[in-house]
């Protein structure tokens, strides 16, 4: 169930937000939607893939966290063992949604804050407090505006991005197979990347383009990002251990 209201300093001025991290707010996910304005900060920490809508036959990008869909190796003990959060899940229970007003007689669409008040975080006496007491906005809403507007820019230039990506052939798709030991194999399937051969041939037009849209050092990004899916296998190691050594 979700709840979404306009967000406003009188019916809302004791709201706060939970910001650990734990399973019971639907953080243990195996893969978490990204969008082009973070692959910078996400490809440092996690591999960056694609995955395409069978239906429109859309891109979107998604960061991989664990090697199975409810596997979040980053997860632990409520804190997210890496420095950067993703924004669609650092955003809480928050997100853009629109109102019309009316200016010189015209019809404007101005984007305003929504919070779904049945969010697994919203709270009224633990976590960080939304509204400072005099009414304005607290340090943790301020962050949450950034990360809004983050998130906003990266869903306006989503399709300029793959658009980019699909005229210079660069996506393909990509089947990941890891084998832990004789008895436990991962088989990722399903997924799309940027193809690292045909990035390195772009003829002189086709890199000149790319690069002149903004997309080419995005399509870098995503390639350097893949060596995180060894980091990925060690922390599944390193979590197996954990598990083997408590229950013996």
């Amino acid at each position: 169930m979700t709840r979404h209201v306009m967000l406003n300093n009188v019916a809302h001025k004791d709201l706060r937000v939970v910001t650990r991290y734990a399973a019971e707010f639907g953080d243990n996910v195996g893969t978490m939607m990204i969008v082009p304005t973070e692959f910078a900060d996400v490809q440092r920490e996690y591999p960056i893939f694609f995955r395409k809508d069978p239906t429109s036959g859309e891109y979107s990008s998604f960061a991989l966290l664990g090697l199975s869909k409810d596997e979040n190796l980053f997860l632990e003990d409520g804190e997210w063992k890496a420095s950067y959060v993703p924004g669609i899940l650092a955003r809480g229970p928050f997100l853009i949604g629109f109102q019309e007003r009316r200016e010189a007689g015209d019809a404007q669409r101005e984007a305003v804050i929504h919070v779904d008040l049945d969010h697994p975080r919203i709270s009224s006496t633990d976590g960080e407090p939304v509204f400072l007491p005099e009414g304005g906005n607290s340090r943790y809403l301020e962050r949450i505006v950034g990360i809004l507007n983050g998130i906003r820019t990266g869903l306006e230039v989503n399709k300029a991005m793959f658009d980019a990506f699909t005229e210079a052939d660069l996506i393909e798709p990509i089947k990941i197979e890891i084998k832990l030991n004789s008895e436990v194999q991962y088989d990722l399937h399903g997924m799309y990347t940027i193809s690292q051969k045909k990035l390195a041939e772009l003829n002189p037009e086709a890199l000149h383009k790319l690069n002149r849209s903004g997309f080419l050092h995005g399509a870098f990004l995503v390639v350097a990002s893949l060596g995180n899916v060894q980091r990925l296998i060690e922390m599944k190691g390193r979590r197996r251990q954990r598990q083997a050594a408590s229950a013996s």
